[in-house]
C-alpha cells in the first residue's frame, strides 16, 4: 500500500517511519534540506528512535518536494502540517490543511484524507461541506516532542474520527505498528475526535497550571513543595505524574491548545478553561517577579528550552520571562548552545558555560542541569524532580 505523509515535524516524520516498514511511504515537505536527509537517512529531528530506526531498519521511505509524485497513488494521506495559533484571530491558521485538500481535489484522485494537524473543533465537518468531499477523516496524535516514535509504539489509545470500512482499515494500521497489541482504538464522529485531542491537552495543561500554583503558594509562605506533591500524589485518585513545577506549560501544543478550545467556548459558560490559560500567564509573572525581588545586576538563563529533553524553544515559558525582567532594565545574558546568533530579544549570547557563570549575578533554569552544581547557589529554579 502506498501512503503520503505531508510535513516531516515529530507527527509526521515518526508516523512515516513506521509505517514505512509494511508499506511505501513518501513524506511531502517544503523543507528540502529534510528531504534530502530523509532519503540519506538521517532524521531532521532530534528523536533517538527514529535515529535508531533509520539506522538499522529496512524502511521503504522516501522524501519529495513534489506533491503529484507523492500522492499520485496513494490510498491514505495523512497530514501532519503545522496549524500555529493566530492570536489576533483567536484561531488555528488551517490553511496548510486546506492547501492540501485543494491538491488532492485538482489532481482528481480518491484517497482517504487524515488530519493528524490539531484543529478546531468541527472544522474537519466544515471542510468537507465546503468541498463537498466526504473523503476526510480526522485522528488526533498523543504525542511528547523527542518521544513521538516511542509514544506511537506504545500509544495509550487509538482514536479516529468516523465509524466507516476506511476509518477501520487506517485504525488497524496504527494498531499493526504498535507493540501494545491490547491498545484500544476508539471510533467517534469527527467533531468528537477533535474536542478528544483539545480537551485532552488542555486537561494536561490545567494538571500542570494546578502544581505551578501550588509552587507558588509554598515558595511565598516558605513551604517545602515537595513534600506537599509527594502527600497529594501519593493518592491514587491523584496519581504521580505531570506534578513537577516549571515556569510555565509551554511548548508548540499545550499554548495554542488551550486558546483554541478557550475560544471554542465562545458563547457557552465556562470558567475552568480560561482560567488555565490565565493561570499560565499569572505564573510567568510570578517567576519574573521572584526573579527582580533578588534585585540582580546581571540575570543569566539557562537555556531557553521549554521543557527537558526538548530540542526547541517555541513558546517556552522562560522567554516571556525575559520579556518581563527587560522592562525592569535589568541586563540579562542567555546560555544556549541551539541559539546560532550572538543575541537573542537583544540579550547577549554566552557560549562558553564558565563565562556564564562568572557574569550571571543569578541563573535562572527552567530544568536544572548537572552542570550548574558548582554554583547551586547561584541558581533560581522550581524543578523538584529534574522531569518534564
Amino acid at each position: 500500500m502506498k501512503i503520503a505523509v505531508v510535513g516531516a515535524g515529530y507527527v509526521g516524520l515518526s508516523l512515516a517511519t513506521l509505517l514505512s516498514q509494511e508499506n511505501e511511504v513518501i513524506v511531502l515537505d517544503i523543507d528540502n534540506d529534510k528531504i534530502k536527509m530523509i532519503n540519506n537517512r538521517i532524521s531532521p529531528i532530534k528523536d533517538k528512535y527514529i535515529e535508531n530506526y533509520f539506522n538499522k531498519n529496512k524502511l521503504n521511505l522516501s522524501a519529495t518536494l513534489n506533491y503529484i509524485d507523492a500522492f499520485s497513488e496513494a490510498e491514505f494521506i495523512i497530514i501532519s502540517t503545522p496549524t500555529n495559533y493566530d492570536d489576533k484571530k483567536r484561531f488555528f491558521d488551517t490553511k496548510s490543511i486546506e492547501d492540501i485538500v485543494l491538491k488532492v481535489i485538482s489532481m482528481n484522485i480518491n484517497p482517504t484524507i487524515i488530519i493528524k494537524s490539531t484543529v478546531p473543533i468541527g472544522f474537519t465537518e466544515s471542510i468537507k461541506r465546503k468541498y463537498d468531499i466526504n473523503n476526510v477523516i480526522f485522528s488526533p496524535e498523543f504525542l511528547r516532542e523527542g518521544h513521538a516514535l516511542y509514544d506511537n509504539l506504545n500509544p495509550t489509545r487509538i482514536i479516529v474520527g468516523e465509524k466507516s470500512k476506511k476509518a477501520e482499515q487506517f485504525g488497524n494500521l496504527l494498531k499493526k505498528i504498535t507493540l501494545k497489541k491490547d491498545v484500544v482504538i476508539k471510533y467517534m464522529s469527527n467533531t468528537e475526535a477533535e474536542a478528544v485531542k483539545l480537551f485532552s491537552n488542555t486537561y494536561l495543561a490545567l494538571r500542570i497550571a494546578f502544581f505551578n500554583e501550588l509552587d507558588t503558594y509554598s515558595e511565598v509562605y516558605d513551604l517545602n513543595t515537595r513534600d506537599i506533591i509527594d502527600g497529594l500524589c501519593l493518592d491514587s485518585r491523584i496519581g504521580n505524574y505531570y506534578n513537577n513545577p516549571s515556569f510555565g506549560y509551554g511548548g508548540y501544543c499545550l499554548p495554542k491548545d488551550t486558546k483554541q478550545l478557550q475560544n471554542n467556548f465562545k458563547g457557552i459558560p465556562e470558567n475552568l478553561i480560561s482560567a488555565v490559560v490565565a493561570s499560565n500567564i499569572t505564573r510567568k509573572k510570578h517567576i519574573a517577579q521572584m526573579i527582580v525581588d533578588k534585585h540582580p545586576k546581571v540575570v543569566g538563563i539557562y537555556k531557553l528550552d521549554m521543557k527537558y529533553g526538548s530540542d526547541n524553544y517555541r513558546s517556552s515559558a522562560v522567554i516571556d520571562i525575559i520579556k518581563i525582567i527587560k522592562h525592569k532594565r535589568i541586563k540579562i545574558v542567555i546560555f544556549d548552545s541551539k541559539v546560532n546568533n550572538d543575541t537573542f530579544l537583544d540579550c547577549d549570547i554566552i557560549n562558553n558555560i564558565n563565562e556564564f557563570k562568572r557574569k550571571a549575578d543569578i541563573i535562572v533554569a527552567n530544568r536544572i542541569d548537572k552542570e550548574l552544581q558548582d554554583v547551586q547557589e547561584k541558581v533560581y529554579s522550581r524543578d523538584i524532580f529534574n522531569n518534564n
